[in-house]
């Protein structure tokens, strides 16, 4: 028998939440929430709507927890002109670009402001992905080596860094232990990078979202709901 879909709502608290619902031959009610913040639920075919719903609401905490554990990994970048006065972020700070022709292309912090020297045709936009790449992997790289001595007992190797730009995600791992890292992330505060690596190097000791991962980033880093928290409220 062929699959049939369609996409329906439920009503919890304030919140909405839209989900894709597909019912095929099978004994119980399957629910996954995606990167994307996607909602797919496969039914029964003999499940009525009254017990579909139900069934929701009753994992409706689950699945909006879900979609903000994702959220905390999805960059948030508003719209860049790249003009003078417009405030950009490094490691958590708010800093006014401040853009002037040169002979050289250049990027630098001074004296409190993003400056930008540049030739005559160089693109704004292009030196500052550049440098923020460049920062990128030198401070993550510091990071990296200083957080992976807190797993000294496990006795894993120091894992190969990759800085990769994501449109869904701030870190992941890879199943052979290389951790991948979102450029955009320097634009966090510093706690809130260690808090996405140590989250990452979690997974080289626990594959998945288990009781024992999150016991694990617990002990290795106490606050990392705090950090994690000021990762889901920047604006980058």
């Amino acid at each position: 028998m062929s699959e049939t879909v369609n996409i329906q709502s439920i009503e919890f608290g304030s919140r909405k939440i839209n989900f894709e619902l597909s019912y095929q031959d099978r004994k119980t009610l399957g629910i996954r929430v995606y990167p994307n913040c996607k909602v797919k639920v496969i039914a029964p075919y003999d499940t009525t709507e009254e017990k579909l719903k139900a069934k929701l609401r009753e994992k409706a905490p689950w699945i909006i927890k879900q979609q903000l554990g994702f959220l905390s990994y999805q960059p948030l970048t508003p719209p860049r002109k790249y003009v003078n006065g417009e405030t950009h972020l490094y490691l958590g700070r708010q800093y006014k670009l401040r853009i002037e022709k040169s002979e050289i292309n250049e990027v630098k912090l001074f004296r409190g402001r993003l400056l930008v020297l540049k030739k005559h045709n160089a693109s704004v936009k292009n030196l500052l992905s550049e440098w923020y790449r460049e920062k990128a992997f030198v401070h993550f790289e510091e990071t990296l080596k200083k957080t992976i001595l807190l797993f000294k007992r496990f006795e894993i190797d120091e894992p190969e860094l990759q800085i990769r730009q994501m449109s869904t995600r701030w870190g992941s791992c890879t199943p052979k232990g290389k951790v991948i890292l979102n450029p955009e992330l320097i634009k966090a505060p510093k706690g809130s990078i260690e808090y996405v690596i140590i989250h990452e190097l979690c997974h080289l000791i626990h594959h998945n979202h288990t009781r024992a991962f999150y016991d694990l980033q617990e002990a290795i880093m106490p606050d990392w709901k705090k950090w994690k928290e000021r990762l889901e409220m920047s604006l980058i």
